[in-house]
């Protein structure tokens, strides 16, 4: 199955590396003044991290697939639509660290639009 990010196309073999990191409720635990234990939980609508990752040898893309998703990472508080193997998630850029990340494959001082680069793209589920 397909991956496709908006209308941008991407590996079918890219890795979601954090899928099973979220936990879909939240916690904290807090100690009152006479050391009784205070834990407060609720459920967390939004939220999830989407990380996907391509290797050295595996889920490669162009230098003009990622110059496409550069740009679509420059436009603010844009939500896209992540169709990840046939399930839809509605999700924004990550913007704690890059966003987008590319590294060749093979290092070419002047690297053409069909060279090939290894992806980590950031996404969180909103």
């Amino acid at each position: 199955m397909s991956i496709f990010l908006n209308a941008i196309e991407l590996p079918s073999d890219l890795l979601w590396v954090d899928e099973y990191d979220w936990s879909p409720v939240e916690q904290t635990i807090n100690k009152s003044l006479t050391g009784a234990l205070i834990i407060q939980e609720a459920a967390q609508l939004k939220g999830r991290p989407i990380t996907l990752v391509g290797g050295n040898d595996y889920a490669w893309v162009t230098k003009a697939t990622l110059e496409s998703l550069r740009l679509l990472s420059q436009t603010a508080a844009e939500n896209l639509t992540l169709n990840y193997h046939g399930t839809d998630y509605n999700v924004r850029f990550m913007r704690d660290s890059s966003p987008v990340q590319g590294r060749q494959v093979a290092d070419f001082a002047n690297p053409q639009s069909d060279d090939r680069y290894s992806v980590t793209i950031r996404l969180i589920e909103v």
